[in-house]
């Protein structure tokens, strides 16, 4: 006979170990391939002494020189909070007792709420490994919708039947009545969400929506650490220029010039490589367009957990629905890490069993946990590339320009790659014999390294 007992021990031996690989592998290629640890978590907070720069007591000199003054490795304290993942099922009583005398009908019961958690998981996880922390899932604005019970959004990217939300109107103040209230329906053309809960008047422009509990309580995702705050990870950017990732917006659609011009930044700048790349699906389609138009093989490699990725030179190139539309990130997969507490685990009552009665329902429920946050060690080796579409670097368009120094007999200046509207970086000066260098020089003018580059230039030093 099937009892409340047989199925706490399922969920304990045989169903944890399946949900935790699922949710640790199977949630997106990205997830798969970023580092699990429970390395620098110090009781609820994640505490890592992240190097930068290099170290500094190295020199060259003659025989009878001083030696090089000491000087160590930099480092930064980065400091996290633990974030609370949950995810919870539940079992009616009448739904035990009829099963009570098929054990495959009762297997099946578990097998539903297993799926419908782990569907829910993977939705919920992977929206946050996009986002900034912040559990914002949607804005509304002005409502095209007649009822009380309706709302239009500006995006139902991160939106899905079934969600249960909490709704905080324009001066962020949660609102009662809203708060709460799960998804019925979405019209996606309309971008339209019923609501199982009315408002006392038709809601408009600027209030916010977000997963129940979730405001400002979800991992520091992707678009935290491409975000603008003031802060991340404890420490203020402005104090530290290993902080602030690649990012641009580049006028045209994707191409392979644009990315690897990105690339180059990342490899030149921050000494870093790129190994994984992610887009919208906009974004991907435009550079399968461009690699079709220009009868370009496209090439495919399997990843890990049973993904399959397009290959740009060897990295992993993959669409994500949580993607903001035009965006390409080129990431170090490397340099993140998923710092934990424990591994997905069940929410054990003092007498050690994972089902518990809902307090004045008749039915039964389990709770899956995890406390975690990401971490990026070296933002300045990510970049972003958000594109508007506009066709202006579509099919054979210019992606980049090249920057050349004519150093004029000087040491030798490597040229640099800009996007179009981006700024050359002023290389270090060159040198030449009994000479000083005064500064370069573009069609005999004093050059400004603040101006953009729309076309291929060469700078000329100029000496004294």
């Amino acid at each position: 006979m099937v009892t409340l007992t047989n199925a706490d021990k399922a969920l304990k031996t045989f169903y944890l170990g399946v949900l935790a690989d699922q949710l640790n592998v199977g949630v997106n290629p990205l997830l798969a391939k970023i580092g699990q640890t429970g390395a620098d978590v110090w009781g609820k907070e994640v505490r890592k002494l992240a190097p930068y720069g290099i170290n500094g007591g190295i020199g060259s000199g003659s025989e009878t020189d001083s030696l090089p003054l000491s000087g160590g490795n930099n480092y930064a304290q980065f400091t996290l909070t633990l974030k609370n993942l949950f995810g919870r099922i539940e079992i009616s009583d009448k739904a035990v007792r009829a099963s009570q005398n098929s054990a495959g009908a009762f297997v099946n019961l578990l097998n539903a709420e297993m799926d419908g958690l782990l569907k829910a998981s993977k939705f919920n996880f992977g929206r946050m490994l996009y986002g900034d922390g912040s559990g914002l899932i949607a804005t509304t604005v002005e409502n095209v919708a007649s009822s009380n019970d309706t709302i239009t959004v500006d995006s139902v990217r991160a939106l899905m039947e079934g969600m249960t939300v909490d709704v905080y109107n324009s001066s962020d103040v949660k609102d009662t009545a809203l708060s709460g209230a799960r998804i019925l329906g979405i019209d996606r053309d309309s971008r339209t969400v019923k609501l199982s809960a009315s408002a006392s008047a038709k809601i408009g422009a600027g209030y916010k929506l977000y997963v129940q509990g979730s405001k400002g309580n979800e991992i520091t995702g992707l678009e935290a650490v491409f975000g603008d705050t003031p802060t991340i990870y404890g420490l203020n950017r402005s104090d530290y220029s290993f902080l602030k990732p690649y990012v641009k917006n580049v006028s045209g659609k994707v191409t392979p010039g644009a990315i690897q011009s990105a690339v180059d930044v990342i490899e030149e700048v921050a000494g870093g490589t790129v190994d994984f790349i992610v887009a919208s699906f906009d974004a991907r389609r435009q550079y399968v367009d461009y690699l079709t138009e220009n009868r370009t093989n496209l090439d495919y490699m399997n990843l890990d957990g049973g993904y399959k990725a397009l290959s740009y030179a060897g990295v992993p190139f993959v669409a994500d629905r949580f993607v903001a539309a035009g965006t390409v990130y080129l990431l170090n997969s490397e340099d993140f890490k998923l710092h934990q507490l424990c591994d997905w685990r069940w929410l054990v009552g003092e007498s050690g069993s994972v089902l518990h009665q809902i307090p004045g329902k008749a039915s039964y429920s389990a709770t899956l946990v995890k406390y975690a946050d990401l971490l990026c060690a070296r933002p300045m080796g990510q970049a972003k590339l958000v594109f508007d579409g506009s066709s202006s670097s579509g099919g054979g368009g210019t992606a980049y320009y090249t920057v050349t120094f004519d150093s004029d007999g000087g040491t030798s200046v490597d040229p640099q790659i800009v996007l179009p509207g981006g700024k050359a970086v002023k290389p270090a000066d060159p040198t030449k014999t009994s000479l000083s260098f005064m500064g370069w020089e573009l069609d005999g003018e004093a050059y400004d390294f603040a101006d953009p580059v729309n076309s291929d230039i060469t700078l000329t030093a100029t000496w004294l």
